[in-house]
């Protein structure tokens, strides 16, 4: 199995290893990104002394809470990002909404965040507006 590790900084660093994340990282230090994390835990900031994990899953509908379940298994802190928080649910033909994103789309929201410190410009460059999740200024269009 790989793990993919990468920090956040000016240059991204993407090493893969057979290790565990469990193995590498103190407990404490690790969050475990899930759409379903509870009690209102989203992400405000990215802490540079966190490391984020990101899920790897295919089909949404037949895993549901997999991450959330993986990560108690594992006694993690978790968290989800501010989607709710700063974007709105769009109308669609399917009433389709949901924050269950692909690994590049969470990446691209990290590193966009990690940039401009901006969560309305991270959300904008990761979650398509497929999720059925809009910005309140493009809500109208």
């Amino acid at each position: 199995r790989l793990t993919g590790c990468f920090t956040l900084s000016c240059v991204f660093k993407i090493d893969t290893t057979p290790e565990s994340y469990l193995d590498l990282f103190p407990l404490e230090a690790i969050v475990y990104l899930t759409p379903d994390s509870e009690n209102g835990k989203y992400l405000t900031y990215i802490d540079p002394d966190k490391v984020y994990v990101l899920g790897g899953l295919v089909d949404e509908s037949i895993h549901k809470q997999l991450t959330l379940r993986r990560a108690r298994e594992q006694c993690l802190q978790t968290a989800r990002l501010p989607i709710r928080e700063y974007m709105v649910k769009a109308p669609n033909s399917r009433n389709y909404h949901s924050e269950t994103l692909a690994i590049n789309q969470v990446f691209d929201v990290l590193s966009t965040y990690y940039e401009t410190q901006s969560w309305p410009a991270a959300l904008r460059a990761g979650v398509s507006s497929g999720k059925g999740y809009v910005l309140p200024d493009t809500a109208e269009q």
